[in-house]
């Protein structure tokens, strides 16, 4: 049985085979440069090319950087505008030749979390924030995923922001840009992160995207009234989650 999992991302489109008793690879992540600009056919065609490298899959679950209702995709933070009510499972599916899963990136990496790693076994209230190209985010209650935050889109008043969004200050891609050292991104994660404490006063905090990997250069500078952990998944656990979720939906409705 093989389920495959593919994270799309705003900068790269990759997939794996998951093996769900371990919540590991069972094979070479692919990864392919995301089209650009990232509208709906060549983001078909690129999760198309990513998903021909394995065998056929039992299960397909597939991350996406937006709202995703009823597998229709709500918004398009950052690919083309044209994914704004696409009705992206139904696409994919018929890419793809068989039933597909489609949910937003960072509840699928916290679902992953939370059944393999740093969230595992914690009671209350968690969050999950990616950072990357932007800030992604996902809440759990008891262990119980409620979908669809966007956290990453709070407003903080009191920062000159470009449209007042916090993934504006604080992501990864503003890291780049502006050419900040990890101290300096550091002190601005902290100033997002004590205002979603604030605002939710979460048991856990999770921090995942490519930057969980790097904790040890910037964690030290932030400091926020609850615990702060790096994802044990790290930049693998949209691909896992994805896979996790495909295959208990194929399991349901069996």
């Amino acid at each position: 049985m093989v389920v495959l999992g593919i994270d799309i991302g705003g900068s790269g489109i990759k997939g794996a085979p998951v093996d769900l008793s371990t919540g590991v690879f069972s094979s070479d992540r692919v990864r392919i440069e995301t089209p650009q600009p990232a509208d709906v056919p060549s983001v078909v065609k690129t999760v198309a090319a990513v998903a021909g490298h394995f065998p056929p899959a039992t299960s397909v679950g597939i991350t996406f950087p937006a709202v995703v209702q009823h597998g229709v995709t709500k918004t398009a933070a950052n690919v083309d505008q044209s994914w704004v009510d696409a009705p992206a499972e139904q696409l994919f599916t018929e890419a793809l030749g068989r039933p597909v899963t489609v949910l937003n990136d960072a509840d699928a990496a916290g679902v992953a979390e939370m059944e393999y790693g740093a969230g595992k076994g914690v009671a209350g209230l968690v969050v999950m924030v990616t950072f990357g190209t932007g800030i992604g985010s996902a809440l759990f209650i008891d262990g119980t995923l409620v979908p669809n935050t966007e956290l990453g889109h709070v407003h903080m008043s009191g920062l000159h922001l470009h449209g007042g969004d916090a993934e504006d200050y604080a992501s990864d891609r503003i890291r780049e840009q502006h050419e900040l050292d990890w101290e300096q991104w550091g002190e601005r994660v902290q100033t997002y992160l004590r205002h979603l404490h604030g605002l939710l006063w979460p048991d856990l905090i999770i921090i995942g995207g490519g930057v969980s990997k790097k904790a040890d250069r910037y964690l030290e500078y932030v400091d926020v009234p609850t615990k702060v952990v790096p994802a044990t998944l790290q930049n693998n656990a949209g691909i896992v989650g994805a896979a996790l979720l495909a295959e208990r939906r194929r399991t349901t409705q069996a």
